[in-house]
């Protein structure tokens, strides 16, 4: 049942992305404001398919740990589903992101409009003076900066690869930090097509306020989000142990 019901979500969840894409194409023309309404009911529309036939339930926790504000969310990344679920939580903001999703057709588009912070992870220190100066810029302006500590999708439990970027943009910028936890990979592992039932959840965790040393901060947001990430992932195993065979 796992296989059937992932594929009918994957053909619903492209589909409903598509007429989504086409239908908010006239949003491009009138700011980023109207595009993130867009983004947000894919976010909605994504997270009730996703309860509606995979059973796979998304609960968001410690949401009054996000300040008012701009600020910087730096998340753990295990699966696709968190690249969407958390377009709701914040109202005006700007991810990190490859370069490469810019050219793909009309999801590009809504990217570039809302005005995405693209980097050719190619270009080294380029790229981060890129991501620094614009994070600088965008965050002055009122808007938070989302961005992924990793880099990339990891499994769960795996051993952590914090990047320096993140220690970097918070220490030129002087922003705030919201650390966030979470265990979809159990439920949706990354570079897979199946996406089991159960109880996902994205915890929000306290803010790191500015002023720490830049090698200081990697240290308490990593322990922060491993820790919370880790307990999470206990805490479905407990619930279910088959889950344990999937994250092995």
């Amino acid at each position: 049942m796992v296989w059937i019901r992932s594929a009918i979500f994957n053909v619903c969840f492209f589909t409903a992305t598509l007429l989504l894409l086409l239908a908010g194409l006239p949003t491009l023309f009138n700011g980023r404001r109207s595009v993130f309404k867009v983004a947000r009911v894919w976010s909605r529309v994504s997270l009730w398919l996703l309860e509606r036939i995979c059973g796979l339930k998304v609960e968001f926790r410690g949401v009054e740990n996000i300040p008012p504000g701009a600020f910087i969310l730096a998340s753990k990344h295990q699966s696709a589903l968190e690249t969407f679920a958390l377009f709701g939580q914040v109202k005006d903001f700007s991810f990190i992101l490859k370069r490469e999703l810019m050219r793909i057709p009309l999801f590009g588009w809504y990217l570039k409009y809302s005005e995405m912070i693209a980097i050719d992870r190619a270009s080294g220190r380029a790229a981060l003076q890129q991501a620094i100066d614009r994070s600088r810029e965008l965050l002055s302006e009122g808007r938070s900066i989302f961005i992924f500590p990793e880099g990339t999708r990891t499994k769960p439990g795996a051993e952590p690869t914090y990047k320096i970027g993140v220690a970097q943009i918070y220490s030129a910028t002087g922003a705030r930090c919201v650390p966030v936890a979470l265990n979809t990979g159990v439920f949706w592992p990354r570079r897979s097509f199946r996406k089991y039932p159960g109880h996902v959840v994205i915890e929000f965790l306290p803010v790191i306020e500015p002023g720490l040393r830049r090698g200081e901060f990697l240290k308490v947001l990593e322990s922060r989000i491993e820790s919370a990430s880790n307990a999470l992932i206990a805490a479905a195993v407990a619930t279910d142990p088959s889950v344990s065979q999937r994250i092995s």
